[in-house]
């Protein structure tokens, strides 16, 4: 796997939300998910998904075959302490180009 740097730089927060509204006696539940940021978080992580985008998993000798690049982003570390532990990866795998199996593409 190819290691990058610490990429997120300035300020990031990533949050999720279970949220409840209830409207006419109906509730209605889902999880939401918050990205925020100033200018060079939000630039960061931009650049960051566009390195993992533009990787050429072929080529990555450490990489097993059927693995898929990641990078992990921790609070307190690249992320706010407010904020939950994140993934962002790829979603084809080397040598195939599978999905994962829990994968359900949208319609």
């Amino acid at each position: 796997m190819k290691k990058f740097k610490s990429a997120i730089t300035g300020h990031l927060d990533i949050v999720v939300d279970q949220i409840e509204d209830e409207f006419e006696g109906v509730t209605e539940r889902w999880t939401e998910v918050q990205i925020h940021g100033d200018t060079a978080g939000l630039r960061s992580l931009a650049n960051l998904l566009l390195k993992i985008a533009d990787l050429d998993q072929e080529n990555i000798a450490a990489l097993p075959a059927g693995a898929r690049e990641h990078r992990h982003l921790r609070p307190n570390f690249e992320l706010s302490n407010s904020s939950t532990s994140v993934i962002v990866g790829r979603l084809d795998a080397k040598g195939t180009g599978d999905f994962y199996d829990r994968y359900i593409p949208k319609k």
